[in-house]
């Protein structure tokens, strides 16, 4: 008898979407990979097009039509009233009985945990943090940009990192090596060059993101400015997680505290160091640690937590997208 499909979970991000069916038992029958989700550019029907390619790709090498239960987290479903709509959406497509929608951190934090408990922080083009516990509850932030507060994420530290190599170029702020190191990137040997291409978009907008990695390389080199950075974004993340903590009362209880995306997960030792001391400081029972596994999983361990999955099913499902 063949295994029936019980989950269809996903983790779409702005620039790629993973798609996994899974049964009953926590067996993965199939697997895909697709485009972006970016219902702020395209709209929802679009973006959810998008992610019907993929899905219909899944189903037919399952060999499945439809499943019990769509655990979907999502980029850009940052307020509830975006989950309802997404959650829509998604229902519309018949894809499965039930659709539950997420903010795409939550994948990130039931990837990185054996129960639903604990807090994530995400750092990869942006920044955010969520947090749960067993009885449902959960603390989370609009994570938007700098009209929600929020300070860090790639993007916005390699818009920081231009800032300060801009002004000590032309002589408005101190130096810093960034001012060498930023234009030098993309064969530029100033950063009025840089600014003037960026500007008239001979070097693409969405190249600005390759501009981390060189500001981390910079601070490990010993640059002041770069260093600073590193250090308010490590300032950053432990402070979304002691929120995190404090408002679902764990300060006081020993609880995981993930650490994902592509700048946090790249282990800069800077970083890592500035955000293990400085929790240790403010949240001493929080156990940190680096997820390293495929957000789609944590959809799919969502999924299996809603269905009330077999045992042995998180297990099974942990195994296969084990890296």
């Amino acid at each position: 008898m063949g295994l029936t499909a019980s989950v269809l979970a996903v983790d779409a991000g702005n620039s790629k979407t993973d798609v996994a069916v899974v049964a009953a038992d926590g067996s993965v029958l199939a697997a895909a990979r697709g485009g972006g989700f970016q219902p702020p550019s395209v709209g929802v029907e679009a973006a959810t097009d998008v992610l019907a390619e993929v899905v219909e790709r899944a189903f037919a090498a399952a060999g499945v039509t439809s499943v019990t239960h769509v655990s979907a987290c999502l980029a850009n479903a940052d307020f509830p009233v975006e989950e309802e709509r997404l959650a829509d959406a998604l229902h519309a497509r018949a894809w499965g009985a039930t659709v539950e929608v997420r903010n795409d951190t939550f994948a990130i934090l039931r990837a990185g945990v054996t129960e639903p408990r604990g807090v994530a922080v995400v750092c990869g083009a942006g920044i955010n943090c969520v947090g749960m516990r067993p009885d449902g509850r959960t603390a989370r932030f609009p994570a938007i940009g700098r009209i929600s507060g929020d300070w860090g994420g790639g993007w916005g530290l390699a818009e920081e990192a231009l800032f300060h190599a801009a002004r000590a170029e032309d002589g408005r702020g101190g130096p810093t090596e960034l001012a060498r190191t930023l234009p030098a990137h993309f064969g530029y040997g100033s950063m009025y060059a840089l600014i003037e291409a960026l500007h008239l978009e001979r070097v693409p907008p969405r190249r600005r993101h390759e501009l981390t990695p060189v500001l981390f390389a910079t601070a490990a080199d010993g640059d002041p400015v770069a260093r600073a950075l590193v250090d308010r974004l490590a300032e950053e993340v432990v402070t979304m997680a002691a929120v995190a903590l404090s408002r679902l009362d764990l300060l006081d209880e020993e609880t995981p505290v993930l650490l994902g995306g592509s700048v946090l997960a790249a282990r800069h030792p800077q970083l890592d160091d500035g955000v293990r001391d400085l929790l240790a400081a403010r949240a001493p029972k929080a156990v940190p640690r680096v997820v390293t596994a495929p957000p789609v999983l944590g959809a799919a361990l969502l999924g299996l937590d809603r269905v009330e999955a077999r045992a042995g099913a998180w297990e099974r499902v942990r195994a296969h997208f084990a890296p």
